[in-house]
Order: C-alpha cells, then sequence, then structure tokens
C-alpha cells in the first residue's frame, strides 16, 4: 500500500490535479484515460454468479464488518463499501480516484487532502461527504474495531472536514504510505447505525456506497448481492467494465467434500482450490468432460506470501529460538511435495519472497547499519547469508544433507537449549515434556502435519493435532490461546505500516492483532519504523530487506508452501472472462469483479 504521488507536488492542497497515487515511480494509466486494460469495457450487464468460499467454511452472524466480535458474511466489505482510492491489478503500488476525483499532498508530507465527486451516492441515495469521510475514519479507530486499525493508523494525526467535499488527512510524520492507506479506507454513511454504539451495530444493513447491496439471504445456506442498478460510479473509467453480474450468490458450505460434491453437481459456477490433491485427483465428473466445468490455471505475479507454521513465542515451551529452529529442522518439504503434493508447490523462503524485498546473499552496508545497533539483540545467523529453509533432498551434499542430518542438528539445538530425551521424551530440566498443540479449524489438515509430526515423535516431542470448529479456532487465536497453527499470510509488494500489527512489540500484547507469534523485539521495531519512514527507495529496500533477515532467522514462522497460479474450476456455459489476465489478481475477486454472464445464443 505504499505509494508516492505521481504527479508535481503543489505548493497548495487547492490545486487539483492528481488522478492518481503511485509508488516510487509514475502511473501507468495517465490522466482521462477511458478503462483499464485488463477489463472487458463491454462486458453486458446481468446474469448471477454462484460461489462458494475456498477460505470460508462458517457461517456470519453479522453484517459489520470492522467490529472484533462475529463473523461477517465473505466478500461483503469489497462489495459494498467503496474508498476514496482504488487500485489497478496491472500495476504494483498504485491508486486512482474513486470517490476522490483527486488527490494533493502537500510538500512536506505531512497531509493529504482529498476532494469528493460531486457524483457520489450512498445506497439511500444520500450524497457522500467529507464529514462520512470522517465520521468512518473516526469510527474505525473507536473502541469497537479491529486493533489491526489502530496500528495501521497510527501516524494519522487526524482528520479535518475542509468544506462538504473537501477532507484533508494529517500525518504525524513524513509517510510515502500514508495517502494510499488512508485512501484505501471504507467510507460507509455516519446514518449507519446512528445513535448505537459500534459495537452494537450488528444486523443493521450497511448504508455503503459500494456496486452492491445485500440481497436475499438464507441463514445457514447463503446470501445474495445486488447490483444497484443505480450504482454512482457504473461509467467511471476506474469501473468500466467491472461488477457485470446482477447478482453474486454465496454458498455455504461447512464440509470440504459437500463443497467439492456440490461444484461437480453443478450448484454453483466457480470454485478457487487449494488442495493439489483434490485439484489432481478429486476435480473431475460428467460436467468435466462435456466442458461445462473447466480446470484453469491463471498464472500470477503476486508475493509469494508467507504462509507459515505460526509458532506462538508467548509459550514457555517455544521462547527459546534454539527449540523453534528444532522444530523447522524436522520439517521434510521435500518428501511431502514429492509425495503429498504432485510437486505442485514451492517453498517458501521469507517474508518478501517474490519481491524487491526479498533478502539475498549478505547484508549490504545500509542493512548492516540498520541492524549492527541491536545485534546483542538479533541470531548471529542473521548477519550471514539469507535465510534458507533447511532441505532433505539431497542427503549426500554436506552443504544440504538430508532429514537424518537435519534431525541430528535439531537434537543439539534442543541439548543447547536445555532439553534432552528421558524414557523416550524431551524432558527440559524441570522434568517437563515438551508437548505441544496444532491448532486447526478443519480436520483434514491431519494428512499433511502428519508427517512432521512423526519427525518430531523421533526427537521426543510430541505433537497433538486439535481440530476445533471455525468460531472456536478464531476466538483462540483472538485471544492467542494456542502454541501452533498455520496462516496464509498473503504478503505485499509494498510492505508498511501493516507489518507493526504483524510484527510489532505494541501488538504482540494487544489482543485480536495480528501479530500471533508473539514477536517482542526492539530490533524488529526499529526496522519496521526505517522501512515505514523511508524518504529513498534505496533507504525502503535496506530496511525491508534487514526485516526479512531478523525475522526469518528467529523461526518464529516455518515457512510452508506457495502456488505460482492460482487455480479456478468454473462453469464455461455459464461465465465468460476477459482476454487479458493481470499479474497482480486473486482469483476469485477477479472473476467477481471482471467476469461477465455468458449470454444464450439468440433464437434463430
Amino acid at each position: 500500500m505504499r505509494l508516492l504521488l505521481a504527479c508535481l507536488l503543489l505548493a497548495t492542497p487547492a490545486a487539483w490535479a492528481a488522478h492518481g497515487y503511485a509508488l516510487w515511480g509514475d502511473l501507468k494509466y495517465p490522466p482521462g484515460f477511458k478503462h483499464f486494460d485488463y477489463v472487458n469495457p463491454a462486458a453486458p450487464k446481468g446474469g448471477e454468479i454462484r460461489m462458494v468460499s475456498g477460505l470460508r467454511n462458517s457461517n456470519f452472524d453479522k453484517y459489520n464488518p470492522f467490529t472484533m466480535k462475529g463473523s461477517a458474511p465473505a466478500y461483503l466489505g469489497d462489495l459494498l463499501f467503496d474508498t476514496l482510492l482504488t487500485g489497478s491489478l496491472d500495476e504494483a503500488g498504485a491508486a486512482y480516484g474513486l470517490l476522490a476525483e483527486d488527490v494533493a499532498v502537500a510538500p512536506d508530507r505531512l497531509s493529504a487532502t482529498f476532494r469528493l465527486r460531486p457524483e457520489a451516492r450512498f445506497h439511500n441515495g444520500d450524497a457522500v461527504t467529507a464529514q462520512d469521510v470522517k465520521h468512518s475514519f473516526d469510527t474505525l479507530m473507536g473502541p469497537y474495531t479491529s486493533p489491526a486499525y489502530k496500528t495501521l493508523l497510527v501516524d494519522v494525526a487526524g482528520v479535518d472536514v475542509l468544506d462538504a467535499r473537501t477532507v484533508r488527512y494529517r500525518f504525524k510524520r513524513p509517510n510515502r504510505e500514508l495517502p494510499l492507506t488512508v485512501g484505501g479506507l471504507p467510507v460507509f454513511s455516519h446514518k449507519w447505525g446512528q445513535g448505537k454504539p459500534f459495537d452494537e451495530v450488528v444486523m443493521d444493513e450497511p448504508i455503503g456506497s459500494g456496486p452492491y447491496r445485500i440481497g436475499p439471504v438464507k441463514f445457514g445456506k447463503d446470501i445474495t448481492y445486488v447490483r444497484d442498478p443505480n450504482y454512482w460510479a457504473r461509467d467511471l473509467n476506474v469501473k468500466r467494465g467491472t461488477d457485470n453480474f446482477d447478482r453474486v450468490l454465496i454458498k455455504i458450505y461447512k464440509d470440504n467434500t459437500a463443497r467439492l460434491e456440490a461444484l461437480k453437481a453443478g450448484e454453483f459456477d466457480l470454485m478457487a482450490f487449494y488442495s493439489a490433491g483434490d485439484w489432481a485427483r478429486r476435480v473431475n465428473g460428467p460436467r468435466f468432460k462435456s466442458g461445462e466445468l473447466v480446470k484453469g490455471e491463471f498464472r500470477h505475479k503476486l508475493p509469494t506470501g508467507f504462509q507459515s507454521y505460526v509458532l506462538n513465542s508467548r509459550r514457555p515451551f517455544l521462547s527459546d529460538v534454539r527449540v523453534r529452529e528444532a522444530l523447522g529442522l524436522a520439517i521434510d518439504y521435500e518428501w511431502m511435495n514429492r509425495q503429498m503434493f504432485y510437486n505442485a508447490y514451492t517453498r517458501v523462503k521469507g517474508i518478501f519472497g517474490n519481491t524487491d524485498c526479498a533478502a539475498t546473499g549478505t547484508p549490504d552496508a545500509a542493512q548492516l547499519a540498520l541492524m549492527e545497533p541491536f545485534r546483542a539483540q538479533i541470531p548471529p545467523a542473521a548477519f550471514g547469508p539469507a535465510y534458507e529453509p533447511p532441505r532433505t533432498d539431497r542427503p549426500h551434499d554436506p552443504k544440504v544433507g538430508g532429514l537424518r542430518e537435519n534431525l541430528r542438528r535439531a537434537q543439539q539445538l534442543l541439548v543447547q537449549a536445555g532439553w534432552t530425551v528421558q524414557d523416550g521424551e524431551l524432558r527440559n530440566a524441570q522434568g517437563q515434556p515438551m508437548v505441544l498443540e496444532y491448532l486447526h479449524s478443519n480436520e483434514g489438515g491431519a494428512r499433511v502435519v502428519t508427517p512432521w509430526l512423526r519427525n518430531l515423535d523421533k526427537l521426543g516431542i510430541r505433537l497433538v493435532y486439535r481440530p476445533v470448529d471455525f468460531a472456536l479456532y478464531q476466538q483462540r487465536l483472538q485471544k492467542f490461546d494456542f502454541d501452533i497453527t498455520t496462516i496464509a499470510y498473503q504478503g505485499t509488494l509494498n510492505p508498511g505500516q501493516e507489518y507493526a500489527d504483524l510484527f510489532g512489540s505494541k501488538a504482540a500484547d494487544t489482543e485480536d492483532s495480528g501479530n500471533l507469534a508473539g514477536v517482542k523485539s526492539p530490533a524488529v521495531d526499529s526496522l519496521i519504523s526505517h522501512m515505514v519512514g523511508a524518504d529513498t527507495r534505496h533507504e525502503f529496500l535496506a530496511a525491508c530487506r534487514a526485516l526479512e533477515r531478523v525475522v526469518s532467522h528467529s523461526h518464529y514462522l516455518l515457512p510452508q508452501w506457495y502456488s505460482p497460479v492460482h487455480r479456478l474450476a468454473y462453469n464455461a456455459w455459464r461465465l465468460q472472462k476477459p482476454d487479458v489476465v493481470p499479474p497482480y489478481f486473486r482469483g476469485e475477486t477477479w472473476a467477481m469483479e471482471t467476469w461477465w454472464a455468458r449470454q444464450p445464443p439468440k433464437a434463430k
């Protein structure tokens, strides 16, 4: 989300000229562009797309996606709320005016001023005003919303309403990221839940300004979003060729097998797959043979993300970096990829994979200058070569080794940390056995974790697999009540203040924050601060690369795997897609935003 003003900084915010905002360079699309290159501007409106979220297995119990308690329906935030700026899917780190017709950043970068489009409207017909923008910000920063907003917006000093259509965000310090961060915040009407504390705004239908509204709902079964025929932005260049379906139906299945069989039966039109086994062996049947259902693999250029086993370092058994490293040495990824994943995945290496922020080789002088003041608090390995996950596929190569060599190294680390095997169990000086719980919301996940569990058993460590329902899983994560879990962090091309929520010391003590690993490191805090406050691209890259080194070599996260393609099964008889596949898209939302319903043939 880190962006740089893509036009000359003007001395006075009243000179409206900036149609967009870009990071460290120029915008791809000039003022007055007609539409994004990856859409079909002539796509017909109408029809329906029937979907099921591959990542959300639970029902919903509220319409408010911003409060901490409960679960909102899938995609509600994407479809109902517009923002001041909106990004493109074929450009990294760029955004263009949506609710705002233009933006100006002060020369000292201590404020950003947005002028709203006069035609912008909420679903109830009210104009979107600067007061609504301020109300939305103040609400998100209030006591009832996720603490991630407070972390993300910690450097925003406040919001000023200059007139009915002009709002200025003030910043505590120069930060190139903040104009886009605030430009990407959802805006909702001050009338939504008016008179109630925000945590009591539960089933009140949101008053947003997005292309869709909530339609028919069958609790426990499905929810339908209906396109607003009077959507105020339907003819804007940033919206042309998008939001083509009249209805977006999201079906609810709590069972993975039932969801897959429903796809095969034609009960919905599109499903993303995250299991290589399902994709290779179970996505088949008569509808696939007939061509009605199609398997598509769409290559992308997104960051690898850092899907990982997350180790909760708040737990005494996991507080020692040597223990965490030893656990990682027991993962035989190469065997799993070969035997279980059909060689469909690539190993994650760090938190910034497939981006310019990924660390390589040894740290240069700029990185060392940031790390050196904290040398005593940083694992020594971070000052050497960039982190590489342990491998097991070259047992005769002394630089790589095999599983046996990795387990021997793990034993040495555990002994150094005060753990020894007694009567077949790994115990500490107090005689406590190392018993850890792996928390998961899917019983099917046992298959993937079992090989790791067996290898840990060879070290005398007992890992207990604990599947729970999604609501309890979410609650336990919010309260940091777990030892180990798996999280699929998406990653970003432009890391910024959000990493303080993932790894910052303050977030470690804040319930419901993103710092699940419990990272509390002055070095990490300093590197995040330098990354966010960098004045040049060189300074930015030094900070983010050093951050990756410190986090990776601290072994809070044991890297798993990623796919360079999105795997989508879809109904080719009901759906059509644009010819151009954008590089920075996410599967289901790309289809929802830019595909359209196939038109029935005209009668002869």
